[in-house]
C-alpha cells in the first residue's frame, strides 16, 4: 500500500488525497495522472522541457512546485549528446522506409522509360 510523501501514512492507491493530512496525491482530482513535486528549495519550471522551450500555459508558472505536466529536460538532452551519427540514420532509415522504397520504385520506372 502506498504512503503519503508529507505524513507517510498508508493511504489507498486510488486516493486523491491524504485522509490524514489533506495533501494532494493526484494531479486535478485524476487518479491515472501522476502529480511532480519539487524538492523544498528548487521549482519544477528550472529543469523542465516546456518551460525551456517556452509552451508551458500552467498559471503558477516559473514557480510551479508541483505540476502534471513536467518532463525532465537533462534526461533528454543526456540522451540525445550519446547518438551517433550511424544511429541517428538508422533511426531515420526506419522512420521513412515506405518513402524511401517509393523513392526507389519511382527511379526504376524513370530510368526503365528512358532506356
Amino acid at each position: 500500500m502506498p504512503t503519503c510523501p508529507r505524513c507517510h501514512q498508508s493511504v489507498d492507491a486510488q486516493a486523491i488525497a491524504c485522509p490524514h493530512c489533506r495533501t494532494s496525491l493526484k494531479a486535478y482530482g485524476h487518479p491515472g495522472i501522476p502529480l511532480h513535486r519539487a524538492g523544498s528549495e528548487e521549482y519544477l519550471c528550472q529543469s523542465c522541457i516546456y518551460d525551456q522551450d517556452d509552451t508551458c500555459n500552467y498559471p503558477q508558472r516559473p514557480y510551479a512546485k508541483e505540476c502534471m505536466l513536467y518532463t525532465n529536460q537533462t534526461p533528454l538532452a543526456a540522451q540525445r549528446s550519446k547518438a551517433s551519427l550511424d544511429v541517428s540514420l538508422t533511426l531515420w532509415i526506419r522512420r521513412n522506409a515506405g518513402w524511401l522504397i517509393l523513392l526507389a520504385v519511382a527511379l526504376i520506372i524513370i530510368l526503365r522509360t528512358f532506356s
